[in-house]
C-alpha cells in the first residue's frame, strides 16, 4: 500500500492535470495543505518532494512551490524545399490588419510583441525622468546619435567580440530603419537579395519599401539558413546583399551556430555580397551565454549590423542602432537623408538604464520567462492541436512555428479565429510566394491566463476541422503573392509589425 504522502502526492497530480491548479501557478502553502488536507506538515513536504521529482513541481526560494507541467513534445516543422527564384515583394494587408485597433482588443498571439508585465516599465520611466532634466540636451538634433547611447552600445559589443568604436555607430528608429538604410546604402531597386526561408515579414516589408526582389533561401527549424541553398543561388543569380536573423530567429526561433556564422560570413565576404544581420532577438537567450553574432566573425567590415530594444526593453520607444562596417559613410548619409536623427530623449534615458545596469537585471529575469512561456506555448499547441502537428524548439526569444497536417490552412484558421476575437500570424506572411499556407507563427509573450489556454484550445479545434473546406497549401492572402508592382510611399519605412 501506497505512503500517504505517495498518496497525497498523486491527489495533488490529479488536480494538476485536471487544471485546477494551472502551469505556473503557486500551490497554497504547506502550513495552508496541511490543515485543509488534514495531513502533518512534514507529510506536506515529503509529497512536494515527490512531485519534484517527476517535473511537476519547482520550489522558488521564500516564494514557495509552483506547477510546472512538463511539456507534452512534438516534432519540429519540416524545411522548405522549394526552388529559390527571385519574386518582387508585395506584403501590404494583413500587417496592416495585424496592427489594427481591432487587434488591440483581440487575444494577442500574432504580432511578436511582449506584455507590459516582461518590460522595464518602471525602470525607463525612472531613466526618463532623469534624462529630461537635462532640458536642451534632450531637445536638439542628435545626429548620428547620443555620444553616452552609442558609447554604451560599443561597450556591449566589444563584449560580443565585436570591437567598433562608438564613431562607427548610428543610432536609428528601431530596426526596421537600421534595416532599411542599410538596403538602401548597398542595393538600387530591382535587385535581388536573399532571405532565410520562412523570413520575418518586417524583413519582408523593408524590401518592399526599397523596391528590391527577394530570392529565399530554405532554413532549417534548428540549424538556421541552408549554406549550400545560399551557394547554389547565388551562382544562379545577381545577388546584391544577404538578410539574416542568426539568433533566434523570427518565425522559428532558430539559432545559427559559430561555425555556421563563421561560414556565412566567409562565403559572402568571398562574393563580395554585405550580410545585413538582424540580431535584435540576441539579448534574450533563455539559458547560457548571449550568443555570439555573425559580426563577431568580421575581419573585412562586410556586414552590417542592426538591432534594437523594441524587444527587451520597449517597442514604443523605437530606439536601434546599426554598425554599417565599411558601408558607415552610404548608410549615414541614408539616415540623415531620410529623417535626419533619431529622438534624443530616449537615446538619453536608454543609455542611463544600461550605466546604471538596470538592462542586465532585466535580462536575467525576462530570460528565464521567455524560456518557461515558450515551452508552456509548445506544451498547449501538442495537447489541443491534431496529431502530426509540428511545433519549433527556440533557444531564444518568444515565437513559436506551428506547423500544421497536410490539408490544413493556417490561412482559414486564421480567418476563423479572427471572428472569435484570437489573433494570429498565418504562415502566408512569411514569403513572398504564399508558401507556408500550413504554418502559423504564435507569440508567446504574455502571461499564461485561462483565456490564453482556452485560445489555443480553440485554435487546435479550427485546425482539426478539415470539413470546413479548407483551401490548399498554396493559396495565399491578397497581397502576398508574387506582383509586378512593389513601390510603396513612406517617409522613413519604420513599421510597427515585427
Amino acid at each position: 500500500m501506497d505512503t500517504l504522502y505517495h498518496q497525497l502526492a498523486d491527489r495533488v497530480e490529479a488536480l494538476i492535470r485536471d487544471g485546477v491548479y494551472r502551469d505556473g501557478e503557486r500551490l497554497p502553502g504547506v502550513r495552508v495543505l496541511s490543515r485543509q488536507l488534514g495531513v502533518s506538515i512534514a507529510t506536506v513536504l515529503q509529497a512536494h518532494q515527490t512531485l519534484e521529482g517527476r517535473g511537476l513541481l519547482e520550489p522558488r526560494e521564500r516564494s514557495g512551490y509552483f506547477v510546472r507541467v512538463p511539456p507534452v513534445d512534438a516534432p519540429e516543422p519540416a524545411m522548405s524545399t522549394h526552388d529559390a527564384r527571385p519574386s518582387p515583394v508585395s506584403a501590404r494587408e494583413m500587417t496592416m490588419d495585424l496592427c489594427s485597433d481591432e487587434e488591440r482588443r483581440m487575444v494577442p498571439l500574432a504580432t511578436a510583441v511582449p506584455h507590459p508585465d516582461y518590460l522595464p516599465i518602471r525602470q525607463i520611466q525612472q531613466a526618463s525622468i532623469w534624462a529630461a532634466r537635462h532640458g536642451l540636451e534632450t531637445l536638439d538634433y542628435a545626429f548620428p546619435g547620443k555620444s553616452a547611447f552609442r558609447r554604451q552600445i560599443a561597450q556591449r559589443m566589444a563584449a560580443l567580440g565585436v570591437a567598433v568604436s562608438p564613431d562607427e555607430i548610428l543610432a536609428t528608429n528601431g530596426a526596421q530603419e537600421a534595416i532599411i538604410l542599410a538596403l538602401r546604402a548597398v542595393t538600387e531597386p530591382g535587385d535581388i537579395v536573399a532571405v532565410e526561408s520562412p523570413s520575418f515579414p518586417g524583413i519582408l516589408q523593408a524590401l518592399e519599401v526599397v523596391g528590391l526582389k527577394v530570392i529565399e533561401i530554405p532554413a532549417h527549424p534548428s540549424e538556421g539558413l541552408s549554406l549550400e541553398g545560399l551557394q547554389l543561388a547565388m551562382e544562379q543569380w545577381p545577388i546584391k546583399a544577404c538578410v539574416a536573423v542568426t539568433n533566434h530567429s523570427n518565425p522559428m526561433g532558430m539559432r545559427l551556430s559559430d561555425d555556421h556564422k563563421r561560414k556565412l560570413v566567409e562565403l559572402l565576404e568571398e562574393a563580395g555580397i554585405p550580410l545585413i544581420e538582424d540580431d535584435i532577438y540576441g539579448d534574450l537567450a533563455h539559458s547560457g551565454e548571449r550568443p555570439r553574432p555573425a559580426r563577431s566573425f568580421d575581419r573585412t567590415g562586410n556586414v552590417i549590423y542592426c538591432s534594437s530594444f523594441s524587444k527587451t526593453i520597449s517597442p514604443g520607444l523605437r530606439l536601434g542602432w546599426i554598425a554599417p562596417g565599411r558601408h558607415f559613410t552610404a548608410v549615414r548619409q541614408q539616415k540623415y537623408f531620410t529623417n535626419l536623427a533619431t529622438a534624443s530623449l530616449p537615446q538619453m534615458a536608454v543609455a542611463h538604464f544600461l550605466e546604471q545596469g538596470g538592462y542586465d537585471r532585466h535580462l536575467r529575469g525576462v530570460r528565464r520567462v521567455y524560456q518557461e512561456s515558450v515551452a508552456r506555448m509548445r506544451s498547449a499547441v501538442a495537447r489541443h492541436f491534431p496529431e502530426d502537428t509540428a511545433v519549433s524548439r527556440p533557444s531564444g526569444g518568444f515565437v513559436v512555428w506551428v506547423q500544421l497536417p497536410d490539408g490544413c490552412s493556417g490561412t482559414t484558421v486564421y480567418r476563423l479565429a479572427r471572428e472569435r476575437g484570437i489573433n494570429i500570424a498565418p504562415g502566408v506572411m512569411f514569403s513572398t510566394t504564399g508558401k507556408f499556407d500550413n504554418c502559423l507563427r504564435l507569440n508567446a509573450a504574455n502571461p499564461w491566463t485561462p483565456r490564453i489556454e482556452e485560445s489555443i484550445r480553440t485554435l487546435g479545434e479550427l485546425a482539426g476541422r478539415r470539413e470546413r473546406g479548407f483551401p490548399s497549401r498554396d493559396s495565399a492572402l491578397p497581397g502576398y503573392g508574387a506582383v509586378a508592382d512593389c513601390s510603396v510611399e513612406t517617409d522613413n519605412g519604420a513599421s510597427p509589425a515585427r
